[in-house]
């Protein structure tokens, strides 16, 4: 008897298991119709999407839906392709009528009114947010907006689900589309409609309302979807830190290519002196030197060795004057040369002399003209491949071959779990890697694939105590006395501190 029931169970799990991947089966083709007809004019109806003579088209559509997210092109529904399909985004089309730049508002000074607010924020941390996402593009315009409390005004501003009014897009529930948006015109021309549905939020757990706002506005003003993977244009959600400038220099070319550039000119800002123990700290890259560590911030370089203590703060221009300030990424490749990428291009050092011939276009590596700049670099020196962190994605070079490794770029997310979205930083250390991410760094065994720890940038820097509002102590100057930063004490447990560091480097000379 026993065995009869074993055999029923085994037969009916057996013949269940077709049936569940058969209908994830219909479930991903019902998406993808939806997707393609929704973001890329694929004009099928009903259930005729697996129909042979429908299969080239829907074929081509896919593949122009991977050639726009930087996939690889095959015109086969991969998990990568899917995965991109049920990721948050605009309501936007990223082809058809919107596939282009689109004529702009005829006047600067717009008038924009909220018509309602969600109940997900505060109205004053809407208002903030609606604002905040409309000076993004005042700063590098000369559009001026104007809020209204009545009346018709140019963008009208609203709350709404599922299908709402007379507006000919529709909202989908929670996740999926977050917003749409209509360019600029009559009638629904340069309004603007959020889901919801969606749980929106200032700077906590949701979707931020600043960003999203900022990306649909960009809509509102005449620009379509950019498939650069670093510009706030882009179709898809992606979580950034909204105190951060959000426009990328596509962003910027695109709305000046309608409205110009501002017509009074931005003051630049004075350089500033990172410290080291700002509690906020980020790096523009970090590389190993044979051993040496690098972090690069803005025009300086702080410098640690494996072996000594001391921390060595300098101007990058003191090494290498013809670097230019505020690097995106660095790293050392297998023969002790140091890669250094801005924007496009890269330069190449050997021991303490920039190479000639340099700056040399990325494209010449083997990227994609798609890709306008590099986030971070790390090589392995156990396989001698280097990964490149581009947005939410990363290439593997092969520094033996000289070549791009086929299957990338991959997401960041899934290829290291747990690091996160995107990568500010990274190098390698006694076989870990350490990834950094605004103010935090995760160590990440790449064996194991798994995160061993979470720290403070300040963590290499021999910062003890960090910085913050609530310290009593002042900086008193921005001297540097090898590699340490003077401050000017205030209460008695940092004079302490000061005392017994002085002292460790006393005895580190003896």
């Amino acid at each position: 008897m026993k065995n009869h029931l074993l055999l029923l169970v085994f037969v009916t799990l057996s013949s269940a298991f077709p049936v569940d991947q058969r209908m994830e089966g219909d479930e991903n083709l019902q998406l993808t119709q939806a997707y393609l007809n929704q973001f890329y004019s694929l004009e099928i109806e009903g259930s005729h999407l697996a129909q042979s003579s429908n299969r080239s088209l829907i074929d081509g559509k896919i593949r122009e839906m991977q050639a726009f997210f930087g996939l690889t092109v095959t015109g086969k529904l991969d998990s990568n392709t899917l995965e991109i399909m049920k990721t948050p985004r605009c309501g936007v089309p990223d082809v058809g009528q919107y596939g282009y730049t689109l004529p702009g508002w005829k006047k600067y000074n717009l008038t924009y009114r909220i018509v309602n607010y969600t109940p997900d924020m505060a109205r004053a941390d809407v208002d903030e947010a609606i604002q905040k996402g409309l000076e993004v593009w005042s700063k590098v315009t000369p559009l001026i907006f104007t809020k209204i409390s009545k009346g018709i005004a140019d963008i009208m501003i609203a709350f709404r689900t599922r299908v709402h009014g007379w507006c000919p897009r529709y909202f989908d529930g929670p996740l999926g589309v977050l917003g749409h948006a209509f360019p600029p015109g009559l009638g629904l021309g340069g309004d603007t409609h959020f889901d919801e549905d969606e749980n929106w939020t200032k700077d906590g757990v949701g979707f931020s309302l600043f960003l999203v706002a900022a990306h649909e506005f960009g809509h509102s003003l005449g620009l379509s979807h950019s498939s650069d993977q670093t510009a706030l244009m882009f179709p898809n959600y992606v979580s950034l830190d909204p105190s951060k400038y959000p426009l990328s220099q596509d962003d910027i070319k695109g709305i000046q290519s309608i409205y110009e550039p501002p017509k009074l000119p931005v003051k630049p800002k004075e350089p500033t002196v990172p410290h080291a123990c700002d509690p906020d700290l980020t790096f523009d890259a970090i590389t190993t030197f044979r051993r040496e560590v690098m972090f690069f911030k803005g025009r300086h370089i702080w410098r640690i060795y494996y072996d000594i203590t001391d921390v060595e703060f300098e101007l990058i221009s003191s090494f290498w004057p013809s670097l230019p300030a505020d690097i995106h990424a660095a790293y050392e490749n297998p023969i002790d040369k140091i890669l250094v990428f801005k924007d496009d291009n890269f330069w190449v050092i050997r021991g303490y002399a920039v190479l000639p011939d340099y700056p040399k276009s990325i494209y010449t590596l083997g990227f994609p003209r798609r890709v306008k700049k590099i986030d971070a670099a790390v090589c392995d020196r156990s396989t001698r491949k280097t990964y490149f962190f581009v947005g939410i994605w990363c290439w593997r070079y092969d520094e033996v071959t000289q070549t791009m490794d086929k299957g990338y770029p991959r997401r960041v997310v899934k290829y290291f779990p747990g690091i996160g979205l995107r990568v500010d930083a990274a190098f390698q250390h006694k076989g870990f890697f350490y990834f950094f991410r605004r103010s935090k760094q995760f160590e990440y065994d790449p064996k194991a694939k798994t995160v061993t720890r979470i720290m403070k940038t300040n963590t290499w820097l021999q910062c003890k105590e960090l910085l913050n509002s609530s310290s009593d102590f002042t900086v008193s100057g921005e001297k540097v006395h090898s590699g340490v930063e003077m401050f000017h004490c205030k209460n008695l447990n940092f004079l302490i501190f000061s005392i017994v560091h002085m002292m460790n480097k006393i005895y580190s000379y003896l």
